[in-house]
């Protein structure tokens, strides 16, 4: 998987002034939630790129106010107490305060229905607050226990405990987790009218689930694991075969690729390896490397 604010593969890092703790959650969060983590610090940069990726994100925000561009064209947002982020179909961008605090969860595609009270199709691309997803009475609790608490790994549990808690059955779930996996499994390179057929239901009871539960169709899944794979196939260090690399992924020629590229980013891909060799020639090693981008 790719990483968000934030992400990374367990444990602690510390490098720049950055903290950074997370660990996989327990049974049965596990098969919604790839880890729950805590951020402290001052970032790299004070805006930071996000491109599209097979993950949700959710944000209690413990320090200043941070904000989020979804899109070119929209308006930048601030968000005081958190948010949640589905799986976005476009770059967002973060903006940053100085020093930013935060506990988060990297959910799977599917892994936030359970816990929103609207279908994720409605926040497709437009994150939400966490007092428009949980209350304001609850969430101002939630922030003042995080903010009391005895350090990160005491907050990521306070953290998994209040996810537990509203866990709740949620319709067509395991349909939605398994074609999704099957997806996953094929790095999206798969034939989206043999999943319906495959788990037994029509194309648009598929679709429709798919909506409800992750924002966006089967399809559009299928492309953005496809892109992000494409993209971790990339060594920003050495010298890139584009054409081999697009025709590896599967794409019809580079041209294609290309477009992808751009409806995913924003940029081109050589203008995306300059970002990302940008990134790791003035941090190097920095723990928010890695899918992040220098965005000012």
């Amino acid at each position: 998987m790719a990483r968000l604010p934030g992400r990374g593969d367990g444990g602690v890092g510390d490098t720049a002034g950055v903290k950074y703790v997370s660990r996989v959650p327990r049974p049965p969060l596990d098969r919604l939630i790839d880890d729950l983590y805590y951020l402290e610090g001052a970032p790299p940069y004070a805006r930071l790129t996000l491109p599209p990726m097979p993950s949700a994100l959710l944000i209690v925000n413990l320090g200043p106010p941070f904000r989020i561009r979804a899109g070119t064209e929209t308006a930048t947002a601030a968000y005081a107490d958190g948010c949640v982020v589905t799986m976005p179909t476009r770059a967002f961008e973060f903006g940053y305060p100085p020093e930013t605090r935060s506990v988060g969860v990297h959910f799977k595609p599917w892994g936030p229905a359970p816990f929103l009270p609207m279908p994720a199709a409605e926040l497709c691309d437009r994150p939400v607050t966490m007092e428009q997803v949980w209350g304001r009475p609850a969430i101002a609790e939630l922030r003042d226990r995080l903010a009391t608490a005895g350090g990160p790994h005491e907050m990521l549990t306070l953290l998994e405990e209040e996810l537990l808690r509203r866990l709740c059955e949620t319709a067509g779930l395991g349909l939605v987790r398994h074609t999704s996996g099957v997806i996953a499994a094929a790095g999206g390179a798969v034939a989206i009218g043999d999943l319906s057929v495959a788990a037994g239901v029509s194309s648009t009871h598929l679709a429709r689930r798919f909506k409800e539960l992750i924002g966006v169709t089967p399809k559009r899944l299928a492309r953005t694991h496809r892109f992000t794979a494409t993209v971790f196939a990339i060594d920003p260090a050495g010298p890139i075969d584009w054409g081999a690399l697009a025709g590896g992924a599967g794409y019809f020629d580079q041209a294609h690729f290309g477009h992808e590229f751009r409806a995913f980013t924003g940029l081109t891909p050589t203008r995306y390896v300059e970002v990302r060799r940008r990134f790791l020639r003035e941090h190097p090693g920095h723990v928010l490397d890695g899918w992040s981008l220098p965005a000012d």
